[in-house]
C-alpha cells in the first residue's frame, strides 16, 4: 500500500507555557490606614484564611523575575508580554490587581482573590505597589522532562493512545471505529528521536526535516521498511496527557492515530526554544512493516 498522502503538522493543542493566565480585578476603595506589608497579607491568606480550615499550604516564594512582570504589567504590557520580558517562563501564571488602601486591599483579596491564593499549583509570587494600586503575579515555572523521563512518558503515551483506538473517536467530521493497540517499536523510536531533535537543533516545525525528507524515507534510514508511514508532530505540549489530548483534538492527527492500517507506534520528545522559549519538540512515527 502507498505511504499516507500527507503528515498533518499540529502546534501546541494545550496553553503554551507563559500564556495561562487567570486575571482579576479587584478595586476597592476605603478609608483606612495606610497599606501594611503585602506580602504578609497575601502570606496569610494563602496559609491560613484562604483555606478554610482545609489542608494548609506552603507559602509562596517571592521571586524578583516576577517583581518585574508585575511591574511591567503596571506599566500596561499584557501578563504574556510580562513574563516573557521578565524572563521568568511560566507553566501556568495568574493576575490579582487590588485599589485602595489597607483594609480594602485585604478585604477585595479575601473576596475575589482566594481561588488563585489557594490554589497549590501556585509557587511563586512579584509584586508591585504604586500609590494605592497593587499588581500581583501568582506564578509556576515551567519545567522542561528530562531524558530520563523519556521512557515512561513514551510508555504513557503509547497507552492513552491505545485507550483511544479501542474506544474509537470522532475525528471532525468522520466517526472512526474501534481498532486494535499499536506496539512499541524501537526503530520507529530512532526515526522520531532524529526528527526531533532535527527540529530542535535548526530551529524549524515541519514534516520534510533540513535536508528535505519526509518520513518514508527518514523511517528507512533507520532500518523501518513500512508499507504504510504517518507521521504526527507537536511543539509545546509538556506530558502526554497534553500531547495525546492536542492530537486527537485535530481531524488529521486523530485520523493518523486511530487509522487501523497501523500496527506500531514510536515516539521522541527533545527540548528546544522555539517561538522564543524552551518548550518539546514531539514526533510520534505510525507505521506497518512490510512482511
Amino acid at each position: 500500500m502507498p505511504s499516507l498522502a500527507s503528515w498533518p503538522m499540529i502546534r501546541a493543542m494545550s496553553p503554551l507555557p507563559g500564556t495561562l493566565a487567570v486575571c482579576a480585578l479587584l478595586a476597592f476603595l476605603a478609608a483606612a490606614p495606610a497599606r501594611a506589608d503585602l506580602q504578609d497579607d497575601i502570606q496569610a491568606l494563602r496559609t491560613r484564611d484562604c483555606r478554610g480550615g482545609g489542608v494548609l499550604l506552603p507559602a509562596l516564594r517571592r521571586e524578583s523575575r516576577l517583581d518585574e512582570a508585575a511591574h511591567r504589567r503596571a506599566q500596561g504590557s499584557s501578563l504574556h508580554d510580562a513574563l516573557a520580558g521578565s524572563g521568568y517562563v511560566a507553566d501556568r501564571s495568574a493576575l490579582l490587581h487590588a485599589s485602595g488602601t489597607d483594609r480594602a486591599v485585604r478585604g477585595a483579596l479575601r473576596e475575589s482573590g482566594c481561588g488563585a491564593l489557594s490554589d497549590p499549583g501556585y509557587l511563586d509570587l512579584g509584586l508591585y505597589e504604586r500609590n494605592k494600586e497593587s499588581w500581583i503575579v501568582l506564578a509556576a515555572p515551567y519545567r522542561l522532562p528530562s531524558a530520563a523521563e523519556a521512557p515512561a512518558f513514551a510508555a504513557t503515551t503509547l497507552r492513552l493512545v491505545n485507550e483511544a483506538r479501542a474506544r474509537g473517536a470522532r475525528c471532525g467530521t468522520r466517526t472512526l471505529p474501534p481498532a486494535p493497540p499499536l506496539a512499541s517499536s524501537s526503530r520507529l523510536d530512532s526515526a522520531a528521536a532524529g526528527q526531533a531533535q532535527d527540529m530542535a537543533t535548526y530551529q524549524y516545525f515541519d514534516h520534510r526535516d533540513h535536508r528535505g525528507r519526509l518520513p518514508m524515507e527518514r523511517t528507512h534510514d533507520v532500518g523501518y521498511h513500512g508499507s504504510v508511514i504517518g507521521e504526527n508532530i507537536a511543539y509545546g505540549p509538556s506530558s502526554p496527557q497534553e500531547v495525546v489530548a492536542g492530537w486527537l483534538a485535530s481531524p488529521e492527527h486523530c485520523e493518523n492515530m486511530l487509522d487501523a492500517r497501523f500496527t506500531e507506534m514510536g515516539l521522541a520528545f527533545v527540548a528546544g526554544h522555539g517561538e522564543r522559549r524552551p518548550a518539546l519538540y514531539w514526533v510520534q512515527e505510525l507505521g506497518v512493516p512490510q512482511p
